[in-house]
């Protein structure tokens, strides 16, 4: 007789297979419509930025013309196609939402798949919604099992996770059962990965990671689809996910399974914002909170207090960072970020174009940043922060920010995701366009997919 537990992937793919919109609290699905509009409205204004057009003439050049709507574009690809190309312009600019405790980005861990194989399918607004969340949910509790460990191995956790959640996903879209979501999930195992090597030169590698999360859990989902079996225990199993990932380190695998269907950590996910790296948010706060304060007085210094566990993300190697020169080098350097913040309590998209990478005061400041771990952080229920800096007319400014702006008690309202969304959008197409889009994602459960993709497409 077997006496192991049931496997985690078999959990997770009864609750996808039987989970119903109306199971949904509304606070949780109207949430997750500001999340997708947020996440739309930076997929728009990836467009304007040379990695969006590389990366859709990269992808457009690899496949024949299909169905499926791209963001902002005029390209009409096949879903897998579609799908790693949105994924691309959702994540690539960094600004897109965080759930803390888990440090997974879910909205494109399972949206690009989502909208994708929806529109391929002619899936109504409310379906894709559904797997969307069962998608999203998936890899928040993949994420919190694993309490921060693939960072600290060099995975970046969403280009690992977004393969299962985007299985999860395509299998609810496609009708499958609980055993196929299963050995989708088992089949999405041999491809997930993710490695951080592009820090050390702000290549654009994370940029991809969730668009090909994408396109592995589309492959998967139709190979289970078609009977093709994938290991039971992906998760769990011996050489499985946790066994090679985490080098010994040992998973909660309660934190997949507890409240599934009852309790939706999605629902804690945070807004974005700055376009940075998460880590950096409570320092960017405390840093803008400051700003007034130092007025004309000159900086001599600055300690930036951080999240122990993410200084060799967003502080070392130490010179790289002091001395950022890309866009993607300058959102994961805490030094260039404070120093910015500092000198202009601000920080946005514009702050990351050439003639602001180039700023000689904020250039001479950031080495002048220091970064030491946070002692009274909140990591990793909150990305906290603090800056004190000493002035060279003798005083010293210190601030700490516990709760950083779009957590929790401090979440962004649905007014602020509009106009964030606004604003983005605004980079790259029309308002009165980008407010037709806003209200149909508002309508989602009312509307086909194919209706918000067009309105999309370019």
């Amino acid at each position: 007789m077997n006496s192991q537990p049931e496997p985690s992937a078999a959990k997770l793919a009864r609750f996808a297979a039987g989970l119903r919109l109306s199971d949904i609290p509304d606070p949780v699905v109207t949430r997750a419509k500001l999340h997708i509009l947020d996440a739309l409205g930076l997929g728009l204004a990836s467009n304007v930025y040379d990695y969006g057009q590389r990366s859709a003439e990269g992808v457009a050049a690899m496949g024949p013309v299909g169905s499926c709507s791209v963001i902002g574009r005029p390209e009409r690809l096949e879903p897998r196609d579609a799908a790693l190309i949105n994924g691309i312009l959702i994540h690539g600019l960094d600004f897109d939402d965080t759930h803390l405790a888990s440090i997974i980005h879910p909205t494109c861990t399972s949206l690009p798949c989502a909208l994708a194989l929806g529109e391929s399918l002619g899936a109504s607004g409310a379906d894709v919604l559904t797997a969307f969340l069962a998608g999203a949910e998936t890899s928040i509790r993949i994420g919190l099992a694993v309490d921060g460990g693939f960072h600290h191995v060099g995975y970046h956790a969403t280009g690992v996770v977004s393969h299962f959640a985007s299985a999860v996903t395509a299998g609810k879209l496609l009708g499958l059962d609980a055993d196929r979501i299963t050995a989708a999930q088992g089949i999405a195992g041999s491809t997930a990965s993710g490695i951080q090597v592009f820090l050390e030169e702000g290549a654009w590698t994370k940029r991809f990671h969730p668009g090909w999360g994408a396109v592995a859990g589309i492959t998967a989902a139709q190979l289970a689809r078609g009977g093709f079996k994938g290991p039971s225990r992906p998760y769990e199993g011996k050489f499985g996910l946790f066994d090679t990932h985490l080098h010994g380190d040992e998973p909660k695998l309660d934190a997949m399974t507890d409240g599934l269907g009852k309790e939706w950590h999605f629902g804690e996910t945070a807004l974005k914002p700055y376009p940075v790296c998460h880590f950096i948010h409570g320092c960017a706060d405390a840093a803008i909170e400051l700003f007034a304060e130092i007025g004309a007085a000159e900086i001599v210094s600055v300690k930036a207090m951080l999240p122990e566990p993410t200084l060799h993300i967003i502080a070392e190697p130490t010179e790289a960072k002091e001395n950022a020169t890309t866009e993607y080098e300058a959102k994961f350097s805490a030094q260039f970020v404070v120093a910015a913040c500092l000198l202009k309590g601000r920080f946005g998209l514009p702050d990351l174009q050439p003639l602001a990478l180039a700023d000689h005061e904020v250039r001479a400041l950031a080495p002048r940043v220091k970064c030491f771990a946070d002692p009274d952080t909140a990591f990793p229920t909150f990305f906290s922060g603090g800056v004190e800096v000493t002035l060279a007319d003798g005083r010293v400014l210190t601030r700490h920010v516990r709760v950083n702006s779009g957590a929790g008690e401090r979440a962004m309202t649905a007014g602020a995701v509009s106009e964030k969304f606004m604003a983005s959008a605004s980079l790259a197409v029309a308002q009165d366009r980008a407010e037709r889009i806003r209200d149909l994602v508002y309508d989602l459960e009312n509307i086909r997919i194919a209706d918000l993709m067009t309105e999309l497409g370019g």
